[in-house]
């Protein structure tokens, strides 16, 4: 593999799907990657033809927004597959028409609008993951102790790291004098809901991973992958 090659690679990487929470590349979601002198072409694939056209055309944006972001990329071709909505969807890329451009009426909230509601998830779900770390961690800790754990109670591990990553994502600092147990806008829930929110939370992280579990396995079916045989 070429440096241009690895350093389109590697830009496909940062792009995560915006409902499960996972690099494109790792989801098996990049078909193919092809790049001729300052000429980028990629082809995506979904694990249906019918998946929320809102959440393709956003993986397929920041797709094309990654590679166009490569300083000797000059030309970026991001092609979506195999979706009922790929001709319209890789219509509105070529044309850089945006998601209203490319939707038109059917678009009934913004791109904004609509990543800030999956980095809000996914905060929810890093959340939810270092509080049943630290309460696996010291089984005499209950749910109701979590209120007072701030960031510089976290262990130096990826989930914290990732959680720091989600907290950036949707503006929030990480002082370790933060309270950890929030909402998206910063604000500590009252210490009797505490055992309600982190249920709520672990709700939406095992949906989350239990979207990406059955996406990969629908891929593995539609394509016929190696994974699928394994």
């Amino acid at each position: 593999m070429s440096a241009p090659e690895r350093d389109a690679l590697h830009a496909l990487g940062t792009v995560v799907d915006p409902e499960l929470d996972e690099p494109i590349t790792d989801l098996g979601f990049v078909r193919s990657l092809e790049v001729d002198g300052a000429a980028v072409t990629v082809h995506l694939r979904l694990p249906t033809s019918f998946c929320s056209p809102n959440f393709a055309y956003l993986m397929a944006s920041d797709a094309k927004d990654a590679l166009t972001a490569l300083p000797w990329a000059r030309r970026v071709t991001v092609e979506l597959d195999d979706h009922h909505d790929s001709e319209l969807i890789n219509r509105g890329l070529a044309a850089d028409a945006g998601y209203r451009g490319t939707f038109a009426h059917e678009a009934e909230e913004s791109l904004v609008e609509l990543r800030e509601t999956f980095r809000r998830k996914a905060h929810t779900a890093a959340m939810e993951r270092v509080l049943t770390r630290l309460l696996r961690a010291d089984r005499t800790r209950t749910a109701a102790d979590l209120h007072g754990v701030t960031i510089g109670d976290l262990p130096a591990d990826d989930a914290t790291a990732a959680l720091l990553r989600r907290r950036a994502g949707i503006g929030l600092g990480d002082d370790p004098a933060l309270p950890v147990l929030v909402d998206a806008d910063g604000t500590p829930y009252p210490p009797d809901e505490v055992p309600l929110r982190l249920r709520l939370a672990r709700s939406t992280r095992i949906s989350i991973e239990g979207n990406a579990h059955f996406c990969r396995g629908l891929l593995a079916t539609r394509y016929d992958l190696e994974e699928n045989a394994s």
